[in-house]
């Protein structure tokens, strides 16, 4: 009804003063309905579909007050326009049949999020909308932790039940390559976290899963821990919540200072999981509640705010949560749903005009539910969702509610791009948020963002020429490079002691878990959604609670040196102490450092050596055949220097590389080396690039790395190394040359 008071002197000065009129359907007066079929003027009638759906509403009954008549008769003798908002909540038989039975002329459907597309006559997209600046511009404050992987952390994401068995998705730390990251496990009855972490020690204590319940939505451990369906436990959790009620009530203060003389007010929209954290049954305050008063005197006594908010603290802030029957506040995720949660939509609904007065003190709501469809505000400012684990709202939902444009006091909207800016508080990275927000739009509206999705029909399946076995060729170079080996290496304790220390002395400084928060501007191009860093701030943690682990087995399980060695190491390096800091950071960067230095002392006095009769067997090339995109490869012209149709390519150099083989005269075979042709070195497997053969005045055998840059200095350490272990493995190989080139011409040199 707003929206038509206010667009209606717009709409009577555009259509030349035409009568118009426009009302709410009320059951208790249903004589509107007998205007409304006989006026001569335009008659707008806004409708509930709740209203007619059913037989036993008073608009399909018979009433003496319509001369024996039902009132519904009326709308459909008139042929009615019909428009439908959010056409996707009324694609019910009962609902569909309930509109058709209005008889209507033409009937008009607008939603952003069509589950059926009738006739479409006119599509406005997100991108579009957004890009014309039609809605709010977006900018996400991200707000998650760093190095906090001191605990056991587990966190239960979903449970699924096959015909066998039943597994939880839980996030873990797990040791990764060296690095401690949060990744997700599926685990069953039986399942030991400790092992599906790579060991970690925080997992050592009873974190075997001992009983997954389906119908309860939870996980139980042997020690007694119980997670049930989106909760976590061990993380910093309350920390990164208290940082993005901060972060919100910080913008809602700025904004506050910088759209006053613009007449307009500034509303935080706050989303919960759980009422409980915001007020109890007993109407006492949640940690919500506490963490908002504190933090708001905290931003109100500050010097360029203080008189911009002239109201007490329980003032500006409430919540609007359903009720049982017995007035409990409920949650929604206790499916106690429809009704109860309805009643909450139209108590907000009914105040929205107060809440955009600018006496009126509420400025920060807090909500249990997902809003649906019919409740937003246009100048809700900050939305923050305060979820124990990520929140499970889509993005386009949890953003729809503050998109609009907003308005001053007088109800005049503002159109301006610098002010119309929608900040959304996320606990998650602002990758993470623009990916799902691009997904959710690809998937709901249709839009495809170019570039972003490979053509499926555009791959080409590598086949291996018949009869390779027989090419004289290849069978010469093959001969020559088959041949597998073994290393050995010889390095000091006193000098790895002596570096090693070194090494962990001029480590990065270890800080402490901090949370994190990034400010990014929501860019949305027709290539995709990205995004420009605005400003960023870091709030440390407290290190009390942290556990230590054993610090001599963590180390010497990962490094493979004695306790002894790994004492001295530590204790010369003088930086021991650190360890309270961050346990697992300065662990996992220690194990770094000596490693390092480790594999580097064993790198310099490798030694390789052939196992006599062990050879990579050649009918493993069969077993190659692989399916990918046409983009990765290169279409071999002349297929009988070399084995395959096409060959896979992972650079510019490796295709510059494949061109030059295929079309110099001086080159008679290559082969890409297979995946599976690797050389054992202390960093790893290392599979060089290409084998090949070249004619001058004689048949030259190489294998040759194909590197952008030749200057070691240039390179990453890791790939130096493996260069020296390939130089030294083919040194044993008669008859071959290993060369690292850009090209196919600097083999030559």
């Amino acid at each position: 009804m707003k929206n038509l008071e206010i667009t209606y002197s717009h709409f009577q000065d555009f259509y030349a003063k035409e009568p118009c009129r426009y009302f709410v359907y009320d059951p208790g007066n249903i004589s509107n309905l007998r205007s409304f079929a006989v006026s001569d003027s335009i008659q707008i009638m806004v409708i509930n579909i709740d209203s007619f759906a059913k037989d036993e509403n008073i608009i399909n009954k018979v009433t003496d007050k319509l001369t024996g008549r039902k009132p519904i008769e009326f709308i459909r003798g008139v042929n009615p326009i019909v428009i439908v908002d959010e056409p996707q909540n009324m694609e019910t038989p009962i609902r569909k049949q309930a509109i058709e039975s209005l008889n209507p002329l033409c009937t008009l459907r607008y939603s952003a999020t069509h589950k059926n597309l009738y006739n479409l006559v006119h599509s406005l997209n997100p991108v579009r909308a957004y890009d014309m600046g039609l809605v709010k511009q977006i900018e996400v404050d991200s707000v998650y932790t760093e190095n906090d992987h001191n605990r056991a952390y587990v966190g239960l994401k979903a449970l699924k039940a096959a015909k066998t068995k039943i597994t939880a998705k839980l996030e873990i730390d797990v040791l990764d390559k060296g690095v401690t990251v949060r990744k997700f496990v599926s685990a069953g009855v039986g399942a030991d976290l400790y092992e599906l972490s790579g060991k970690r020690d925080f997992y050592k204590d009873g974190f075997i899963v001992e009983r997954i319940d389906m119908a309860d939505g939870y996980v139980e451990f042997t020690n007694g821990v119980k997670i049930f369906k989106g909760e976590s436990r061990g993380g910093l959790t309350d920390e990164v919540m208290k940082v993005q009620v901060e972060k919100t009530i910080e913008e809602h203060f700025k904004k506050e200072l910088k759209y006053r003389k613009l007449g307009i007010k500034v509303l935080s929209l706050f989303f919960i999981d759980r009422v409980a954290n915001y007020r109890g049954e007993d109407g006492e305050k949640g940690k919500f509640a506490i963490w908002f008063e504190e933090l708001f005197k905290k931003y109100a006594a500050k010097k360029e705010f203080k008189d911009i908010i002239p109201f007490k603290t329980g003032q500006v802030h409430n919540g609007y949560f359903a009720q049982d029957k017995k007035g409990i506040l409920k949650d929604s995720s206790e499916g106690r749903d429809t009704k109860a949660d309805d009643e909450v939509y139209h108590l907000i609904m009914k105040d929205k005009e107060r809440l955009l007065d600018t006496n009126e003190p509420l400025r920060f709501i807090f909500s249990h539910s997902a809003l649906r469809e019919g409740w937003d505000n246009p100048n809700v400012f900050q939305i923050c969702t305060l979820n124990e684990t990520k929140s499970e709202l889509k993005k386009r939902q949890e953003i729809g509610r503050g998109l609009r444009l907003c308005v001053n006091s007088e109800g005049v909207r503002n159109f301006e791009k610098t002010v119309n800016r929608l900040t959304v508080i996320a606990n998650e990275s602002y990758n993470e948020f623009a990916a799902k927000l691009q997904k959710e739009i690809e998937d709901d509206c249709g839009v495809s963002f170019e570039g972003r999705v490979k053509d499926k029909r555009r791959r080409a399946e590598i086949k291996l020429r018949k009869g390779f076995q027989f090419d004289k060729n290849f069978m010469e170079l093959w001969d020559r490079i088959k041949s597998r080996t073994t290393y050995r290496v010889d390095y000091s304790t006193d000098e790895l002691i002596q570096k090693a220390s070194d090494a962990v002395r001029e480590m990065p400084r270890i800080t402490r878990p901090v949370v994190k928060s990034v400010k990014t501007d929501v860019v949305m191009l027709k290539e995709g959604i990205t995004g420009k860093t605005l400003n960023s701030g870091m709030h440390y943690t407290d290190t009390e609670n942290m556990q230590i682990p054993d610090i001599y087995s963590y180390m010497e399980d990962r490094v493979h040196i004695t306790r002894s060695s790994i004492y001295r190491i530590l204790y010369e390096s003088g930086r021991m102490n650190e360890i309270l800091e961050n346990p697992q950071l300065f662990l996992d960067t220690a194990v770094s450092a000596v490693k390092k230095v480790l594999n580097s002392l064993m790198i310099d006095g490798i030694k390789y050596e052939k196992i006599g009769g062990a050879e990579y067997e050649m009918r493993l090339f069969e077993d190659a055949e692989v399916e990918t995109y046409i983009d990765n490869l290169y279409e071999v012209k002349n297929s009988n220097k070399t084995l395959t149709d096409y060959v896979e390519t992972v650079s510019k150099p490796e295709e510059q590389f494949a061109k030059d083989c295929d079309s110099r005269e001086d080159v008679e075979f290559y082969i890409k080396l297979p995946r599976w042709f690797k050389i054992n070195t202390p960093i790893g497997p290392y599979n060089p690039d290409w084998a090949l053969i070249m004619k001058n005045e004689k048949k030259i055998y190489f294998v040759a790395e194909t590197k952008s840059e030749l200057d070691p200095e240039k390179r990453r350490p890791e790939e130096n190394d493996k260069i020296t272990c390939g130089q030294a493995h083919f040194k044993e190989f008669e008859e071959v040359e290993y060369k690292v080139v850009r090209n196919v011409e600097e083999l030559k040199r």
